[in-house]
This record gives structure tokens, C-alpha cells and sequence, in this order.
């Protein structure tokens, strides 16, 4: 009967920073992530400079040039949302007709906008902590060896 092997643990090289990027030292703490996804801040830097429109990121931070087309947020919190979100407000909208009957245009003129509000707002926060979840464990696309 052949013995096992016991394969070597792999070694983690540590690669310093290129010239001109910040240190660990050059940067402020990090803040919690709720607080820095609100506020979209860079989270190596921590400049207000993660969205480009309402919930559309800007290509790189304009105070550090940390690039954030390298993050892949994807529609993870789009979907999640929608379930968490949708389920909150078809709850209030059977509360609201159980209660005090109101005719369906008034339910719809009531629910779209405080619908649409609270995805886009909600989005937002979680499009920014979930790209500041993937800088913090340093993240990146999973690829397949052969």
C-alpha cells in the first residue's frame, strides 16, 4: 500500500503596494459598512465618490483612483430587494383594503411611488455595501483550473 503525500501548505506572498498608491497607514479607519454604503464612500479612501448618478457607480474614485468597474455587485441586491420590499408593501396594501376599502386607483396612486422610493433608495445602500464587502475581503471573480 503506497503512503500518502502530504502536500506543503501554500505560502501567501504579501506584494507591497505599487509607488504612488496609499498604505494601510495613509488611510482613514474604515467606517461601518451601513454608515459607508449610505454615504457612498470610496472604501479605500473614503471620499464620497462611489456613485456617478442615483444608483449608477462611477468608473473610478476621482480623490484616490481606486477603480470600481473591477467589482462585480451584479444583481444580487436588485433581487434580494425586490423579494424584501415586495413582500412588505403587498402586506401594507392588504392592511390598507382590509381596513378602509379604498377604490384601486387611489391603492395604486399610494403604493407605486412609496414602491419605486423604496427600492431605489434601498438599492443604493445595498449596491454600496455590497461593493465595500468585496474591497474589504478583497474579492474577486471565481475562475475554474483545469
Amino acid at each position: 500500500m503506497p503512503e500518502p503525500t502530504i502536500e506543503p501548505e501554500p505560502t501567501i506572498e504579501i506584494v507591497p503596494p505599487p509607488p504612488g498608491e496609499p498604505t494601510a497607514g495613509d488611510l482613514p479607519p474604515p467606517l461601518p459598512l451601513f454608515v459607508a454604503g449610505t454615504r457612498g464612500l470610496c472604501p479605500r479612501c473614503g471620499a464620497r465618490t462611489i456613485y456617478a448618478g442615483l444608483i449608477t457607480f462611477a468608473d473610478r474614485c476621482s480623490a484616490c483612483g481606486l477603480d470600481f468597474a473591477q467589482f462585480n455587485v451584479g444583481d444580487g441586491p436588485a433581487a434580494f430587494l425586490t423579494l424584501i420590499i415586495g413582500t412588505v408593501i403587498v402586506a401594507a396594501v392588504v392592511v390598507v383594503q382590509v381596513a378602509y376599502n379604498p377604490p384601486v386607483w387611489l391603492q395604486m396612486l399610494i403604493w407605486v411611488p412609496i414602491t419605486a422610493a423604496a427600492v431605489v433608495a434601498s438599492l443604493r445602500v445595498a449596491k454600496g455595501v455590497l461593493l465595500i464587502v468585496e474591497y474589504r475581503q478583497a474579492a474577486r471573480e471565481g475562475k475554474v483550473r483545469p
